[in-house]
Order: C-alpha cells, then structure tokens, then sequence
C-alpha cells in the first residue's frame, strides 16, 4: 500500500541523469536533466541524483514527504534485489555500489533499482511502441548499447540480472576493444561514440566531407547528428558510416531474433531517433539474415517514449513494488 501521492523516477546514464515526478498511475507531472559527471566518482554522482530529484520535486510543486517511492534504473551488472551496482563500463569507480541504500539514507524513501534498459522496455511496455506485445526485445542504442527483454508481459531478468546485455554480444573478433575487455562487441561498433569515431577516422581520406562542414570544422566537436544529416546530403563517408553501423545493429539483431523469436525489436536510444534512416537499412540486414519463419511475425520499430522510457519504466518499477508491499494492520 502506498503512503504518499507521487511517484519517482531517475533514469542513471553516463552523461546524463534524467529525474521524474508522477502522480499514482505514472502521468508524469515534472521532469530534469542534469549532467551526471560520473569522472568524479559513485558518491558523488548519487549526490547529484538526490539532487536532480529535489528539484524535479520543486518544479512539480511535490513535497518529498508525499512522494510513496523512487524507482532507479542504472547500467549493469547489479543485484536487482538488493539494489547494489557491481560494476559498470560507463560509470568509472562503480564497485559494489550499494545504490539503494545510499539513496534511501539520503532521501528517506523506500528506492528500487533496477537495470536502465529493462525499465525503458518496461515504460514502453506500458505506454509506448510495446503496447499490447507480450513478447519483444528493446535496444537503447546512444553512449553505450543496451538491452531489455520482456516476455510474457514481464521483465526477463535471468539467473543474475545478467539478460539482455545485448551490448556485449561480440560481433566481430577481431573488432577493437570494448570498455568490458572484450573486442568487437556491439557497443564497440554501433554506438554512438563508436559511430562518431569512425567518421573521424574517415576524415583522413575524405577531408572535403560535409561531416566537418557540419561541425563548424572541428573533427573533435562530431556528433551523430552531423553524420546522418550528412548522410541525408549524400556525403559518402557518411553514407558509408551510416551502412556500416546497419549492418552490425542489424548483425546483433538476427542473433536475438534467432534466440528468442519475438514479435517485436524495438530501437530507442539517442541514436534511436533518427528513426527510418537507421531502421530502413537495419531491416535489409535482418530480413536477409534471418530464418524466413524467425522473421514472419517481426517487426522492428523506433521506440515512442524517447527520453522519457528510463523514468517512466523507474516510475513504473516503484509502483509495482509498493503495491506488492503488505499494508500495516
């Protein structure tokens, strides 16, 4: 049973934390982005979640002490029970966080945790492109590369919190080094960072690119959206960059479509958003890689919620905890 009126989210990213208010059935009411500065440590970057959520409370015109529950999603591994973060690529100096505890020290409010991609599924689960699927994958594709998986309407967390690393399937052998140590994986070849890389690189041979035009030119200051505007131009290092980061999502893709058969891949995440000029070639790769049958039924489609997925899926996660909470006699 819950005691409060609202409800809380924080979406925990590597260069962002996104916080959310909402009332009892998740309608958003007030939401914040602040950097997170993960460079400066774990207790440091809590302090900066506790403050994202002061004052995403301030601009919904909320009380802490009427909000039931927080809600937490943050990159893996972790123990979703116990709400601790082992380790994590993105967030330097994360060893056996326990995330959850600090956060309820710090705030006085019961607080979930769980993985950031699972809860973005979950948002979209509920209020976006999975409505109506029980059975579907979402890939967050923007810093790093993660996975969500539910299936029968639920979170697939497996034995360890440890499904839907979709990141770090390995794509390529011999492709470069992953933050894990690993070489080749998706995350390494299709990330955001990633894609950015690779389009610098290509400046050596394609100094006249309209990727430099784009970023004022400054190779250091390009980002993705300068590589798909210029690929829309017809700039062929682009195009090239845009071909090649299809081709290994799609990659990743036709391995989970050939382990869980689902109705529905969902592409969200920064890069997500470019919507058909990524999902258009990514298709092509899948439908020409794939099972005739594994493919009957799939489809694959930008995710709705953008942004807002984390918080909502945060937001979502506290409410099905509180409620599963016995009320006091």
């Amino acid at each position: 049973m819950m005691a409060g009126k609202y409800l809380a989210g924080i979406d925990l990213g590597g260069t962002k934390i996104y916080a959310g208010i909402a009332d009892l059935e998740g309608k958003l009411m007030a939401t914040l982005k602040i950097p997170t500065e993960a460079e400066n440590g774990p207790q440091a970057v809590v302090s900066r979640m506790v403050e994202s959520l002061r004052l995403a409370a301030e601009k919904a015109g909320v009380k802490m002490s009427e909000i039931a529950g927080l809600g937490v999603g943050t990159p893996g591994p972790l123990n979703s029970r116990a709400g601790i973060v082992y380790t994590t690529p993105n967030l330097p100096g994360w060893v056996e966080v326990p995330l959850a505890d600090w956060l309820a020290v710090a705030t006085g409010l019961p607080v979930f945790v769980e993985n950031d991609a699972n809860l973005a599924a979950l948002g979209e689960k509920y209020f976006g492109t999975g409505q109506g699927v029980d059975n579907f994958v979402f890939i967050t594709v923007s810093t790093g590369i993660g996975g969500g998986i539910i299936l029968g309407g639920q979170i697939w967390r497996g034995v360890t919190d440890m499904a839907g690393e979709i990141g770090h399937m390995v794509i390529d052998t011999n492709g470069p080094r992953c933050n894990c140590g690993r070489q080749g994986c998706l995350e390494v070849l299709a990330s955001g960072p990633a894609i950015v890389r690779r389009a610098v690189a290509g400046l050596k041979e394609y100094p006249d690119s309209a990727i430099l035009r784009l970023a004022s030119g400054q190779a250091q200051g390009v980002t993705t959206h300068h590589i798909f505007q210029a690929a829309r131009e017809g700039d062929p290092l682009a195009q090239v960059v845009v071909h090649e980061t299809a081709f290994y999502l799609g990659t990743g893709i036709t391995n989970v479509v050939h382990v869980l058969n689902p109705a529905l891949v969902i592409i969200g995440g920064g890069v997500g958003k470019v919507g058909e000029q990524l999902l258009r070639p990514v298709r092509e790769v899948v439908w020409e890689q794939t099972f005739a049958r594994s493919r009957e039924r799939l489809e694959i489609r930008q995710a709705r919620l953008g942004d807002d997925a984390g918080v909502l899926g945060a937001i979502l996660l506290a409410r099905g905890e509180l409620e599963l909470r016995p009320s006091c006699p």
